[in-house]
Formats: C-alpha cells, sequence, structure tokens
C-alpha cells in the first residue's frame, strides 16, 4: 500500500505495528532506498520507490500487499490513464513489485511479503485486528526469514574452518560462495519452513540453474536445517552425485555436517 493510506489506522499501519513489537525495533516507514528506482519520467528523472517499512537493525523489508496487488481493482488500476512505464496503474504495481523483489535481497537485505490471506481478514481483504492470531502468525513468518540467515551465517563459518574463502557470487542469486584452491563450491541455503517438500524442490532447481560451469572441481552445496533433511534427501544420492550437489545439515544448534550420499 502507498501514500496516504499508508498511514494513521490503515491496516498496513497496524502490520507494521506488530512486526514493530515482535522485532523490538521501530520502522522506518515508507522508506526510499538510493538503489531503488522507478521508470524514468519527464526529463529522465527516476524517483525512489518506497518500501512499507524497513527496519536497519534487523536488515528487513516488510511490505503489505493488498488485494489490488494480485488482482485487478479498477479503482486503484485506472485502466484508462498511462503512468510512466507506457503501462497502466496496475501493470506498474506489478512491475514495481517485481522490481523490489529481485533489488531487495540483491542489496543484501531481507524482504518479507504479507498479504491479507496470511492474516485474519474477511472476503473484502480488510484485517479483523484480531492481534493475538495475527501476532502468532507473523512470528513465524518473521522466524522464518530469520532463520535462513542462521543457517547461512553458521555454514560460513564452518566452511572458514574448513579452509573454504567466501568471495563474491558468479550470480546474484547464489546465497554464498566459496573457494578453496581450485575447488569452488555454489550454495543454496534454506530455513525453517512448513513446506520443506516444496523448498526443497525449488532449492534443487535453483542450484540447477546454476550449473553453468562444466569444470569437475565446481560443486554445488544445498544446505538446509536438521528439520527440512528428509525432504532433501528425497533427490537419491547417487543421482547428487552426478549432479556434484552435496547437502548439509545445520543444526538447531548451529552444527554442520554434509550427508552421506
Amino acid at each position: 500500500m502507498r501514500g496516504v493510506g499508508a498511514r494513521g489506522d490503515s491496516d498496513e499501519a497496524y502490520v507494521v505495528d506488530l512486526c514493530n513489537r515482535i522485532l523490538g525495533e521501530t520502522a522506518l516507514p515508507q522508506h526510499r532506498f538510493d538503489w531503488l528506482l522507478g521508470d524514468p519520467g519527464a526529463g529522465g528523472r527516476r524517483v525512489r520507490l518506497p518500501v512499507d517499512a524497513y527496519w536497519p537493525g534487523h536488515r528487513l523489508v516488510v511490505e503489505y500487499r493488498e488485494l489490488q496487488h494480485d488482482q485487478p481493482v479498477p479503482h486503484f488500476d485506472k485502466p484508462d490513464r498511462l503512468t510512466v512505464s507506457g503501462v497502466h496503474r496496475g501493470e506498474q504495481r506489478a512491475l514495481y513489485d517485481a522490481r523490489r523483489e529481485a533489488e531487495i535481497p540483491a542489496h543484501g537485505l531481507r524482504l518479507v511479503v504479507v498479504r491479507p490471506a496470511d492474516l485474519d481478514a474477511d472476503g473484502r481483504g480488510r484485517l479483523r485486528r484480531n492481534e493475538e492470531a495475527d501476532l502468532a502468525v507473523l512470528r513465524k513468518v518473521l522466524a522464518r526469514a530469520g532463520d535462513e540467515d542462521r543457517v547461512t551465517d553458521a555454514f560460513r563459518t564452518w566452511l572458514l574452518a574448513e579452509g573454504w574463502t567466501p568471495v563474491e557470487p558468479t550470480d546474484r542469486w547464489t546465497d554464498l560462495e566459496a573457494v578453496r584452491g581450485g575447488e569452488r563450491l555454489i550454495c543454496e541455503a534454506k530455513g525453517h519452513t512448513s513446506e520443506k517438500g516444496i523448498d526443497a524442490d525449488i532449492a534443487y532447481g535453483q542450484l540447477l540453474r546454476r550449473m553453468t560451469s562444466r569444470d569437475a572441481r565446481t560443486r554445488y552445496a544445498l544446505v538446509v536445517p536438521s528439520s527440512s533433511v528428509k525432504a532433501v534427501e528425497r533427490v537419491p544420492g547417487h543421482v547428487r552425485d552426478l549432479l556434484r550437489i552435496e547437502v548439509y545439515e545445520v543444526t538447531d544448534d548451529n552444527q554442520v555436517r554434509r550427508l552421506s550420499a
């Protein structure tokens, strides 16, 4: 949500306030980053796009996306009026949402998207303001996002202890990349999730797209918490060997172990 409605008693302000309580930090609402820009307008000027809320101490951005972000709403879309992007407002909203989803993680920040369907909402997407239920959901959502950072940080520490040196990833979507002598390891990390099987399949697909090197010294790592081990082991060990994919478990106390094929 943007503009005047993003403040005061709006659903967005309510969600941000709940996140403030969970995180123990007050967000910067409608924050604008220098690197998150809209399309050029008159004279080539590009405005900085706002995000709903940013918590610098947690390096976290939360976007609350009401129904108009996911389905046509003529009142908001104004289909008879073109924007600087050459499309109507609904199409521009989708374009800018996708830009946020690409640029925010690319700049080392976590992005969490919350929708009315995630919380206690009526059929029109209006929140009922059930604080107890909504706080419980948001705690899980924010913890899940943070757990991927925990898994990544624990694995980075383990790599350093094993003589690896983390480097700037070749692919900007890679969670972690490291070298050791002539070896290279390209890593995809996942945190705790309620959709373990789906997330494991997505992670394998992400690794497959990064297999651009034929060098046998380049290997790939899927790094998951203990709760996801069974899901990632559904891909047989001999298949993982053929694809040069290694699977690592990060326990709840941040110990790392490589799973046997």
